[in-house]
């Protein structure tokens, strides 16, 4: 079997400006993969990198073509294992360039067996949890109307970025617009650990349901300490990036929060999940700003999670990919009727 390989890079422009406790984004650089077998078939895969874990568009473009030589080496999108183990001995890091072409093998290897991704792997699209909805740091008649907009939309999970000195205003925006949501906050790592204690002792009066990443993942003992006194569960996100950091964050978090283009793709997802489950971790998969390339293939692993954060496609004023249905945030793979990830132009 012959695999022939082409990439391409795709500037997204966002519906709105993005802000978070780091900084505020308004595009979203994607790297796009093609892998396309004898007979036409196509498998496609995407890059959302970051550059708080050192990557760029550019880091992603210049590791491709030594990623992508491997893929045609072996020339079997369903050898996974074997590719995978060529890859990282090719390039160690640059783990969302890694997911992109793990992506593609997988969406290829799911349409060569004529199965929507998540029946390749045999799960049960019944099992798959909704997605939340992200409401980014703004000025609170923006962040209400944003609210109101994502409710009048029907969702009723909205995770919530924090941060600021004025997280109690923006909370109170939020559940004066969305009274019966269900609310999570997201500080991305703003907060020393008394700090972190204080604000989250004050924000649980708003009926949330966990706090990710209070304090920065550098600071291990900081997480512990503020898990071990905050008045609601932690999620580790900046803290747990591969799976050899599942058991360390245990004492430190209650919940960890997988994404593909942090941990290197559907495989170490997977091996994530099921790491997270035997140290008695919740799971959640999260996501970047990106496009269905990607979005579509980590949908399909919402039947094992506990959580979802996997709306990064829907906060682009367009998105050039089909997409895994999420009517209301309802991962509604049941009507997933192509096989694949249902990603494609």
């Amino acid at each position: 079997m012959s695999l022939e390989t082409t990439f391409e890079r795709r500037s997204l422009p966002l519906e709105h400006a993005f802000t978070i406790a780091r900084g505020t984004q308004t595009t979203a650089e994607n790297v796009v993969v093609r892998i396309t077998d004898e007979d036409g078939t196509v498998g496609v895969g995407g890059a959302a990198p970051s550059t708080h874990y050192g990557e760029t568009a550019d880091t992603v473009e210049a590791v491709l073509p030594d990623l992508l030589s491997v893929v045609e080496a072996v020339g079997d999108p369903h050898a996974l294992a074997r590719i995978e183990r060529r890859m990282r001995e090719t390039v160690n890091r640059n783990p969302a360039a890694r997911c992109a072409v793990s992506i593609a093998l997988h969406d290829l290897a799911a349409k060569q067996a004529d199965l929507p991704l998540y029946r390749y792997w045999g799960l049960d699209a019944a099992e798959a949890v909704p997605t939340s909805f992200t409401i980014g740091i703004d000025d609170l008649p923006v962040v209400r109307e944003k609210t109101e907009a994502a409710v009048d939309a029907g969702y009723d999970v909205l995770k919530v970025k924090v941060g600021t000195d004025r997280d109690e205003e923006i909370l109170e925006a939020v559940r004066d617009a969305a009274p019966d949501a269900t609310v999570r906050v997201d500080a991305n790592e703003a907060w020393s650990p008394r700090e972190a204690v204080r604000k989250i002792d004050a924000l649980a009066e708003y009926d949330l349901e966990f706090v990710e990443q209070p304090v920065p993942a550098e600071n291990p003992e900081g997480m512990r300490f503020v898990r071990e006194r905050a008045a609601l569960p932690i999620a580790a996100d900046e803290s747990c990036i591969t799976l050899a950091d599942v058991p360390r964050v245990v004492g430190q978090a209650d919940v960890v929060n997988v994404k593909l283009m942090k941990c290197g793709g559907l495989r170490e997802a997977k091996r994530m999940v099921h790491a997270a489950r035997a140290h008695g971790l919740e799971v959640m998969l999260g996501c970047m700003i990106e496009s269905n390339a990607s979005i579509a293939a980590a949908a399909h692993l919402a039947p094992l999670l506990d959580y979802a954060d996997l709306d990064g496609s829907l906060l682009l004023a367009e998105d050039p990919y089909d997409g895994v249905p999420m009517p209301a945030g309802a991962i509604d793979l049941a009507r997933v009727e192509r096989a694949g990830t249902a990603a494609r132009r």
